[in-house]
């Protein structure tokens, strides 16, 4: 794969753990994805044993009880139009239709541009 394809996929697959989030908060259950992590135990083996994934939240309420949604690369935030970086929305249903919307949207590349600066901004800062 392009590594224009290789970001895109990244970032849907981010977007739909946020959306699986989402619907969690929603139905009022816990999401907590499990991932495969190596450590050494006691003895100094390396075992493989299975974790909770940490997942950040990329909404957050407001003190006017709104939604706001941003989308992140990283630990870049995208700049979604100029000047703009999140999405204010009213219900955790329209959040979960703007996320299902965003993953179409990133599947078709139309926030490449935004992909890129973010992925730039990120290599640059491992620079030394």
């Amino acid at each position: 794969l392009s590594p224009i394809m290789l970001r895109r996929q990244k970032l849907a697959t981010k977007i739909e753990e946020q959306l699986e989030l989402a619907r969690c908060q929603k139905n009022g259950t816990l999401y907590a994805p499990k991932r495969l992590k190596t450590v050494t135990n006691e003895a100094g083996e390396r075992v493989v044993v299975e974790t909770t994934k940490r997942v950040k939240e990329w909404f957050w309420t407001t003190p006017t009880n709104k939604i706001n949604l941003s989308v992140r690369y990283g630990s870049k935030t995208l700049e979604l139009a100029k000047g703009k970086n999140a999405i204010e929305l009213g219900t955790l249903d329209e959040l979960i239709e703007t996320l299902a919307l965003l993953q179409q949207v990133v599947i078709g590349g139309e926030l490449d541009e935004a992909i890129n600066n973010a992925s730039d901004k990120l290599r640059a800062g491992f620079a030394k």
